[in-house]
């Protein structure tokens, strides 16, 4: 599943769906797709998605030294959602998400 993220201010994010829903979670939202944000309460989501990721940045770094390929972290994939919604509370725009 992908899940895309809209919003009138900034360009289409798209994102699997298992990293959407965790991000969904952090932001304080249910994980039902499809799904909104009133513009009012985006600057909250925003703030609650900072402070998860931040809390999250602090507990021990997830390697596997067995892995042959590298692990991105909910911090980076969390960067195009936090710009997305850093522009719509700018612009007092909702996001919506399907």
């Amino acid at each position: 599943m992908l899940v895309t993220f809209t919003t009138d201010t900034y360009a289409d994010i798209t994102m699997f769906g298992d990293v959407a829903l965790t991000l969904l979670k952090m932001m304080g939202h249910s994980a039902t797709v499809p799904g909104a944000i009133l513009a009012a309460d985006v600057p909250a989501a925003l703030n609650r998605l900072k402070a998860a990721i931040d809390a999250e940045k602090s507990r021990r770094p997830a390697t596997d030294n067995d892995a042959t390929e590298s692990v991105v972290s909910i911090a980076n994939r969390a960067l195009p959602l936090i710009n997305l919604l850093t522009f719509a509370a700018r612009a007092d725009s909702n996001v919506m998400w399907k």
